[in-house]
């Protein structure tokens, strides 16, 4: 029998099988933080009883010249926001990522952008009379915030669970280079010896939903998440794969906070070396080695005072400092590789 005819050949499968339809969707991660929690604007979706989501539409070449351009429509048209600098995250497009998806329709394909913004005096109500709402991003993933120490949930929920579910048989090793799912799984999660890797945001969601402990896997039936029946509170979902959208997109900000200024995009004009201490602690869930930041602030030649000072927490005056934004002119300009306690 020629190899072309072998049950199972996916070359003669595919011939015999009808074209699939695909369209293109973008989305939008948006982030700001306020008073010391970081915040990802969600809209409500057109589908009824569907949960929240990321901003988001379909891009059509006829109307949008370019991602980047249909991307900035969208979220204009579904928040009222003007949106400035975004960047390309990644591109999703597996199988069943729309759990609502009828038979027939065209399959999404969809474009992650993130994107870094300030809230503003007034905003929320704006936002408000489109539907859209900030949103604390540690609702969506509370195991990820551990300023106030490891969170209760990893060692009473999370642990017992992946450490089950890591002993199973594990048909999808390949896909990870060979890494066991119990390798997996300690890497993630900082298990022994390892640490807790903050970057590590979209591998622990993976698995999490793998094991089916998130509420996507019930909705789009995944059989482990069938299996249990009733799952633990682990933070709220989102609309389709939105909360995995999500977790790229927090993964990339924790990674890129140490080799580019991307902090400041987040601070207003002037502000505290505190303030901006607990901003990049408020994205990397961590605490900071308070002198060891402001030396590396201070070297690095990030920010420069402006002679001014606030009063604003009642106590001691604090200088005020601002971006050096001519830093960017000069070099690679270096992010911020702080010590996380």
């Amino acid at each position: 029998m020629s190899n072309a005819l072998k049950p199972g050949n996916t070359a003669q499968q595919g011939a015999d099988m009808a074209p699939v339809q695909l369209g293109i969707g973008l989305n939008a991660v948006i982030v700001s933080v306020k008073d010391k929690v970081p915040f990802v604007l969600t809209v409500p979706q057109k589908v009824p009883n569907e949960l929240a989501g990321l901003p988001s539409g379909p891009f059509d070449p006829r109307v949008h010249r370019t991602f980047e351009l249909g991307l900035r429509a969208f979220v204009e048209e579904q928040t009222a926001l003007h949106i400035g600098h975004v960047e390309q995250l990644y591109t999703f497009g597996d199988r069943g990522r729309y759990s609502l998806a009828k038979a027939g329709e065209p399959h999404m394909v969809s474009v992650g952008y993130l994107a870094l913004t300030r809230q503003t005096p007034g905003s929320e109500k704006l936002l408000a009379r489109q539907g859209a709402r900030w949103r604390p991003w540690y609702d969506f993933f509370p195991w990820e915030d551990w300023r106030g120490g490891q969170p209760k949930m990893l060692e009473a929920i999370i642990h017992p669970s992946m450490d089950a579910f890591s002993k199973t048989p594990d048909e999808d090793a390949r896909t990870y280079q060979e890494l066991s799912r119990r390798d997996r799984y300690q890497l993630a999660f900082g298990v022994g010896s390892l640490k807790w890797d903050e970057e590590r945001v979209l591998d622990r969601y993976e698995l999490l939903y793998g094991s089916g402990l998130m509420y996507e896997a019930l909705r789009d039936k995944q059989p482990t998440a069938l299996e249990r029946g009733t799952l633990p509170d682990l933070g709220e979902g989102l609309a389709h794969d939105h909360r995995r959208i999500l977790a790229t997109a927090l993964s990339r900000l924790r990674a890129k906070l140490k080799y580019r200024p991307v902090v400041f995009e987040l601070m207003p004009p002037e502000f505290t070396l505190t303030d901006l201490q607990q901003t990049v602690e408020a994205i990397s869930g961590r605490h900071l080695h308070k002198q060891n930041f402001r030396r590396l602030v201070e070297t690095g030649q990030l920010v420069e005072p402006t002679g001014r000072t606030s009063t604003y927490t009642g106590g001691r005056p604090a200088a005020l400092y601002r971006f050096r934004r001519d830093i960017l002119k000069d070099r690679l300009a270096p992010g911020l590789r702080v010590s996380l306690l």
